[in-house]
């Protein structure tokens, strides 16, 4: 059974930075990892994902701002956020798959493993 792990988040001002962190219970290198994010009442928003290959992809709302990492042999994932806003306040989830398949804009449903999320508020 493979279990993911959330840490890093916390609150900071508009303008600065955070780095979340996401450990992955397996030495099974996942096709795609992936950071979501879900405000109370809101679908949850796919935000960055990483191939296995390191090749990267970002929501709009992040390009340029946030970079997605990660470290197969540690089985660590990263994201590092700057320039935060307060539309970036939310509960930010790691997720993972192993199946060769994944759908742009990122969904969901294309992810069988995920952590239980880290809170990042940010305030103007």
């Amino acid at each position: 059974q493979v279990q993911l792990e959330e840490s890093g988040g916390g609150s900071v001002e508009t303008g600065g930075s955070l780095n979340l962190s996401c450990t992955i219970s397996t030495t099974r290198s996942p096709f795609i990892m992936a950071w979501f994010r879900q405000t109370p009442g809101k679908a949850r928003e796919g935000v960055a994902a990483v191939y296995k290959d390191d090749r990267t992809h970002y929501s709009d709302s992040v390009k340029s701002r946030f970079t997605i990492s990660r470290d197969n042999a540690k089985n660590t994932l990263h994201l590092r956020m700057n320039s935060l806003k307060p539309d970036d306040t939310a509960k930010y989830y790691c997720a993972a798959d192993f199946r060769g398949v994944a759908s742009f804009p990122l969904v969901p449903s294309d992810f069988n493993y995920w952590g239980q999320g880290t809170q990042v508020t940010i305030s103007s």
